[in-house]
């Protein structure tokens, strides 16, 4: 219960502040920016929403229930733009479309075109823009977990269904399409909420998004209560989409009504359709991770500066310190949490084992605006304490650190370790629990001797999890890190936006490699999901 209402504090910070504001700039955000604001996440979401929607249910279908060229290579390939920030991505894209760029250039020199006026091509920075970027990197949330409802389904539903005359796109959209609606939706909320967190995307592009709106209001206009305002109307969002999720899939259960989990149909596509399906799949791939990997490959080559390299290392391993320190702790914190509620049951301990969680769906800046009131009521307390009693003054010990930054990862990715670690025990029969304890071992060691063992691939999982997010992790670092002190992301960040990439290629990269193998690892786990699975299948 402590560590719940601990990493619930930020959240609960943000809206006290946002309701007894010191100065009270509502009225001012609400008649100018506000709108704006508003507007603008609409379309992005609304946007980005569909693209991934469209890619990711299709190519899911494709790769699961058809056979065609190279098939085999995008059931994990498929998920490899996940490895690629969002922002890292817009800078690569900005660089190659932009009028400098080498794309416009050559269609300059092909049509003796030789200024802007005479030709029109689509403007990479603008809300299209960022909806294109963000499209290529989030569309693998979908496709992961409608690939999963898909393997999950019975064979019988859909032999039923083409007994009845229904061929493979009349199956897909009358029966293979509602069974996996749960997953899909699930996976669409993941895109959305990813969509309000971004900041290096639409700080880029200039795109104004609550999440550039909280960190402008708070470093530019110095108004925290201002930030906190926006930052309880993003909250709303965030509510407003997990409750519509929860509503459209109210009192409607998906089962599998036979047990008949032989190889799926395998539909084989040839000739054209064939192509057309190995197109479909290879152009999300290509256009999100295999480009921009090899552009930033040539310009960390042709940029790569041996004196820059080692400040790149160092900041590397700023990053691996604090993702470490982060997932350690974090999962940490999962397991006593899981197992508690495990041993000792109750809606209470599950209803704060839920509250903990929500900081998944918090974007970064909201959190960060929480955590640094919660760390700087802290200090002031530390400060004033010892000034009363000790004549002393003893600063910022917790604001402005890495224990700040910790903090903030910690409040933010814990939903991510404590939902495998749950998982992982619910696999576990309560028998062991009471062999254990019928041989004299407390709950402390029968946690230690029989639980941690059954399920230290999913610890381990759990931390990997944690780290990849947090080394890619960006609005939240750039408000709370350190003076003098930088991450690979926000050393990507502020090299890209001084029109710099060449120099943050290889930071990016580093970046992006951390994330391959964890991907590659999940579509692998996720393909033997299936039960009755085949190596082969």
């Amino acid at each position: 219960m402590i560590m719940a209402g601990l990493v619930t504090m930020p959240i609960l910070a943000v809206l006290y502040l946002a309701f007894t504001p010191v100065d009270d700039l509502w009225p001012h955000l609400v008649s100018t920016v506000l709108p704006g604001y508003i507007t603008t996440t609409l379309i992005l979401m609304l946007g980005v929403g569909t693209g991934t929607l469209l890619i990711g249910v299709s190519t899911a279908w494709l790769v699961t229930m058809c056979r065609f060229p190279g098939r085999r290579i995008f059931e994990w390939g498929m998920l490899l733009p996940m490895a690629m920030p969002a922002y890292i991505i817009a800078y690569v894209y900005t660089d190659i479309l932009e009028f400098a760029g080498p794309v416009q250039g050559m269609l300059r020199e092909l049509f003796g075109w030789s200024s802007k006026r005479e030709y029109w091509f689509p403007e990479i920075r603008s809300v299209g823009g960022a909806i294109a970027m963000m499209t290529l990197v989030l569309y693998p949330y979908v496709y992961l977990l409608a690939r999963a409802a898909f393997l999950e389904q019975s064979v019988g539903v859909f032999e039923a269904s083409r007994s009845l005359g229904r061929g493979p796109w009349r199956s897909f959209f009358t029966v293979a399409l509602p069974l996996a609606r749960p997953g899909i939706v699930i996976g669409l909320s993941l895109v959305l909420m990813e969509t309000l967190n971004d900041f290096g995307t639409v700080d880029f592009f200039a795109v104004n998004t609550f999440s550039l709106g909280i960190f402008d209001v708070w470093m530019n206009m110095n108004n925290i209560s201002g930030a906190a305002q926006l930052a309880s109307v993003m909250l709303l969002f965030v509510v407003l989409l997990i409750s519509a999720e929860r509503y459209a899939r109210r009192k409607q259960r998906f089962y599998s009504t036979s047990g008949k989990y032989q190889a799926l149909p395998g539909f084989q596509l040839t000739g054209g359709l064939g192509l057309l399906a190995t197109a479909g799949c290879l152009t999300p791939v290509l256009l999100g991770f295999v480009l921009p990997t090899l552009v930033l490959l040539r310009y960390a080559q042709l940029h790569f500066d041996p004196e820059l390299a080692l400040e790149i290392l160092e900041h590397a391993l700023n990053s691996v310190r604090l993702s470490v320190l982060a997932g350690t702790i974090a999962v940490l914190i999962a397991i006593v949490m899981a197992y508690s509620a495990r041993i000792n049951g109750g809606r209470l301990l599950l209803a704060a084992s839920r509250v903990a969680a929500m900081g998944y769906a918090i974007p970064g800046a909201v959190l960060a605006v929480g955590v640094l009131i919660v760390l700087g009521n802290l200090d002031n307390g530390i400060d004033t304490l010892a000034r009363r009693n000790f004549g002393l003054s003893t600063g910022l010990i917790f604001s402005g650190t890495i224990a700040a930054v910790t903090f903030g990862y910690i409040v933010r990715f814990l939903a991510l370790s404590l939902g495998t670690v749950e998982a992982s025990l619910a696999k576990v029969t309560p028998n062991m629990d009471g062999a254990s304890r019928s041989l004299g071992r407390g709950a402390l060691a029968t946690m230690r001797h029989v639980h941690l063992p059954l399920i230290r691939g999913s610890v381990l999982t759990a931390v990997i999890l944690v780290f990849v997010d947090c080394m890619k992790e960006l609005p939240m670092t750039v408000i709370l890190q350190p003076f003098n002190f930088q991450t690979l992301a926000t050393f990507v960040h502020q090299y890209a936006s001084d029109e710099q990439l060449g120099e943050a290629a290889l930071a990016a990269l580093s970046i992006v490699g951390v994330g391959v193998v964890p991907v590659i690892l999940l579509s692998l786990t996720i393909a033997k999901s299936r039960p009755g699975h085949r190596h082969g299948n």
